[in-house]
């Protein structure tokens, strides 16, 4: 089938993930691996990576940590919402750029409810380090459910009340129903998925609590998808309620156990986000874009993540009680909300 030329597929072309889908070993196997060899078998130069979660919530901490030590150029980052994801892969461009760079960004929403404007976000576009494709959180949703269902892309009146039609690459079109304008949206395929759930089986199939954040949606239109889980439980325990498992195994090429692997962001029912520690890393951030001041951030980086060798070191870190308070809180959000 010939590929369209009018179109810049950022990740994988529409034609090209549903050969990806077609040819992807679909068996029920033993996915667990570590992480090393989990990002080095499925990141590479030039990917799209997809990242799960939505702001504070879910994020794969761990799996950017490992992706830093490893190093990578020329990423293409795609996202919904996000804050401490990007932010820590964006940090380490800051300090390296031969080391780990980042070639395009397309998102709705780079920031913390809490603490404002990611600085990392700040630093890269005001320096024009990165290109940017600006989305709106239904937008990029939909861009993702597009390429989860193997279509080139989805019709949204979305773009049509706002700029997004002047940052991105929709197209508005006449309906052929209705003779209306309507927009439509190109799908998102990204190489690679990166994803935090609460638990896992050894195949793959994923339990997530609280906000799904379209993680579904990013697994089953990237060609691969790597998955850290807080628990990793048996088999019969993930399908004794099938409604439970919001991401099948099919979708999921590596799965790692990684208790705290959202940290210092939350995950629902385990722990809530450290912001005393978000706020250190971000001040760190600040001082750099603010004046040039590298040293604050590399010292974070060296001890926190180019000083260990696993994610369980950089966890050990942490005071014994502050961890202990993060999943008090996380305990008591859910009693209110139970």
């Amino acid at each position: 089938m010939k590929e369209s030329s009018t179109m810049y597929w950022t990740g994988l072309s529409p034609d090209k993930a549903r050969e990806a889908l077609v040819n992807k070993d679909k068996s029920m196997k033993d996915k667990r691996m570590t992480l090393k060899q989990a990002v080095s078998q499925f990141i590479k130069d030039g990917d799209n990576v997809g990242i799960g979660g939505f702001v504070n919530i879910r994020q794969p901490i761990a799996i950017t940590h490992e992706m830093i030590r490893h190093g990578f150029k020329d990423l293409t980052l795609s996202w919904q919402s996000a804050g401490m994801a990007p932010d820590y892969l964006a940090g380490a461009m800051m300090l390296d750029e031969s080391h780990f760079s980042i070639k395009r960004i397309e998102l709705a929403y780079w920031a913390h409810e809490a603490f404002g404007l990611s600085p990392m976000f700040r630093y890269l576009v005001e320096r024009g380090m990165v290109e940017i494709e600006d989305w709106s959180n239904y937008n990029m949703s939909a861009r993702f459910k597009a390429g989860a269902m193997g279509l080139p892309f989805i019709p949204s009146r979305g773009p049509l009340g706002g700029d997004i039609t002047r940052t991105s690459r929709t197209k508005v079109i006449d309906c052929p129903f209705t003779g209306r304008p309507i927009a439509l949206l190109p799908a998102s395929n990204p190489d690679v998925a990166i994803i935090h759930v609460q638990a896992a089986d050894m195949y793959g199939n994923c339990i997530i609590r609280g906000t799904d954040c379209t993680c579904a949606e990013i697994a089953m239109a990237s060609a691969h998808t790597i998955v850290t889980c807080e628990q990793l439980v048996s088999h019969e325990l993930t399908v004794s309620n099938p409604k439970d498992v919001v991401i099948p195994f099919l979708a999921v090429d590596a799965i790692v156990e990684v208790p705290f692997g959202s940290y210092p962001g939350a995950c629902r029912r385990h722990y809530y986000f450290d912001g005393e520690h978000i706020k250190q890393f971000h001040n760190a951030a600040e001082a750099m874009r603010r004046c040039d001041s590298p040293e604050l951030l590399q010292a974070y980086y060296d001890e926190n993540i180019f000083g260990v060798e696993e994610f369980g070191q950089f966890i050990s870190k942490f005071s014994f009680n502050n961890l202990m308070a993060s999943q008090a809180a996380e305990s008591s959000n859910c009693e209110r909300l139970a």
